[in-house]
């Protein structure tokens, strides 16, 4: 049950995602006819494996489901929705993908539907069963709900029929909104409906003349020359990108959709031709693309760019939503560098939910992605005892060979009960710092030796360690440090300089914790020798 104020903070809030649930809910101001759920859709082409675009086009429509649900609410229940998961297999295979075996088998079934071409890792029954299967187990891998959705059934077993019908009816006024939109060479042999050759079994573009709307005929060309008259209905034919777009829409009634800034001109095409068939374009966002460090469109062909996997390897999964979740129309840049802060960032906005109001958790990434999971309520507040950077500067002191036995014997030093166990959140944390610091850290780490006035205040940090009680906070070996970098006998023109020499002197980096909590993390013998290490370069 939701209650009344969050239910009006929803309808007012200005986070996009209940922005987006308020537009939507404008197009149903008294509820879907007959209440029925608002269906929300999101598309997969499965020539390839999912990738970090699928997660974040699913998390995204997932967003503003969750908060249709709650601005659409008339007793404190959640408006019904469907969030359904299409997959377009009946899409001819153009070219045969990289990451595959048995190209020769790939490429022997060009131009044939996803669906009927044979599984080159010779596991399903189809190339595109395979694909297929691979996107439920990504999807349900992040618990999301969903309903799977394949193109080929919905063709195959006639329930797009009617759709078509209405397509081949309509033939000529899809025409007219597509022709002067292409190449004079590609307008030349285009028609709405592709027909599937009955010599080749390859998806045909080549002009096609409707013969009956009503019975589904149509006449073409064959690859060989052939005329030919046959149904389009029963999965003797696709339909165009755009036009299949529009057709689904209306067929299944799709109440939202979004879509890449590449397919900006699919969106106000398929618009209209939905319109021409009887329905109307669903609200949506079109969103931004990510970019690599170098600010370059990521390209699978190129590699550039970062793949979910990675991601992962490095970081969490709730790291990765609250990287994607602001600003969805702005380019996000997605290389390793960005990992660790979005790792720290997710557990700051989840450690502040308890005290925000309605309005500043609604804008909150953490909270929107526990509202996806059910974990709202249970999950506000948690916090991590440390943070990923400060893991981070005491693995690279570990070292790249590091173990997470290790890690967890020096975190001893600064929680209680440091066993993973009783740390889950924290346990798989240790496991990507280790990562992530073996393939970025350890390879750049480079330790100076100190300037004179750096040297003597790295003598007098050390006397004044030597001289602390056992179990002295990190706040009070914090204090010391301050005091050091003050004292202008050392010479530093501000704190920053201090900070930065035992950053480059003693951790090799150019960044790095507050050295209160580090030194209480690593302990203050290792911290010593830290120093002893550094005055005797």
């Amino acid at each position: 049950m939701f209650s009344t104020d969050l239910i009006e903070a929803a309808r007012v809030s200005k986070s996009w995602p209940f922005q987006e649930a308020q537009r939507l809910a404008k197009r149903y101001p008294d509820g879907k006819r007959g209440g029925e759920p608002v269906l929300f859709e999101t598309g997969y082409g499965p020539s390839g494996l999912p990738h970090i675009g699928t997660f974040q086009e699913v998390l995204r429509t997932t967003l503003v489901r969750k908060a249709y649900e709650i601005v659409a609410s008339t007793d404190g229940t959640p408006a019904p929705t469907r969030l359904v998961a299409f997959s377009d297999d009946m899409d001819g295979l153009r070219k045969v993908p990289d990451n595959v075996p048995n190209k020769a088998l790939l490429e022997a079934n060009l131009h044939k539907p996803l669906s009927r071409i044979p599984d080159p890792f010779e596991k399903y029954e189809s190339f595109a069963a395979h694909n297929n299967a691979m996107l439920r187990e990504f999807l349900d891998r992040f618990g999301f709900d969903y309903e799977f959705v394949a193109a080929s059934e919905r063709y195959n077993s006639g329930a797009f029929d009617d759709a078509l019908r209405g397509v081949l009816r309509n033939n000529q006024a899809i025409l007219d909104i597509m022709l002067p939109t292409l190449r004079a060479e590609r307008a030349a042999t285009y028609s709405p409906i592709m027909p599937i050759s009955p010599s080749t079994g390859h998806v045909l573009q080549v002009p096609v003349e409707v013969v009956d709307a009503e019975a589904g005929i149509v006449r073409f060309t064959d690859e060989d020359g052939t005329v030919i008259e046959q149904s389009a209905l029963g999965g003797m034919a696709k339909l165009q990108w755009k036009v299949d777009f529009a057709m689904r829409w209306v067929a299944q009634g799709v109440d939202y959709e979004m879509y890449g800034k590449d397919l900006t001109d699919t969106g106000i095409q398929s618009g209209k031709i939905a319109q021409v068939l009887g329905g109307r374009k669903p609200e949506g966002l079109i969103y931004e693309l990510f970019l690599d460090a170098n600010g370059e469109k990521i390209s699978k062909s190129k590699g550039n760019g970062l793949t979910i996997e990675e991601w992962l390897t490095y970081g969490s999964e709730e790291s990765l939503g609250h990287y994607i979740f602001p600003n969805p129309k702005s380019a996000k840049q997605l290389h390793a560098g960005v990992i660790p802060k979005a790792v720290d960032d997710y557990w700051q906005f989840r450690a502040a939910i308890p005290d925000q109001s309605w309005d500043k958790r609604l804008g909150n990434p953490a909270w929107n992605l526990l509202n996806v999971s059910g974990e709202a309520e249970s999950g506000a507040g948690d916090t991590l005892p440390v943070t990923f950077a400060l893991l981070l500067n005491l693995v690279g002191v570990l070292g790249a060979d590091a173990s997470a036995e290790q890690v967890w014997s020096y975190l001893g030093n600064y929680i209680d009960d440091a066993r993973p166990e009783a740390h889950l959140a924290l346990a798989t944390l240790v496991e990507r710092a280790l990562a992530y610091n073996r393939d970025f850290v350890a390879p750049t780490l480079v330790k100076r030796a100190p300037a004179l006035n750096e040297a003597e205040a790295l003598r007098e940090l050390d006397a004044r360690l030597a001289a602390l009680e056992p179990g002295t906070s990190a706040e009070d070996i914090q204090n010391i440090v301050y005091e050091i970098g003050k004292d202008e006998r050392f010479g530093f023109g501000n704190l920053r300089d201090w900070f930065r020499a035992q950053y480059e002197t003693l951790l090799g980096s150019e960044q790095g914790p507050r050295m209160g909590s580090f030194i209480a993390l690593y302990g203050v013998d290792n911290s010593r020798r830290l120093i002893a290490e550094a005055l005797a370069r």
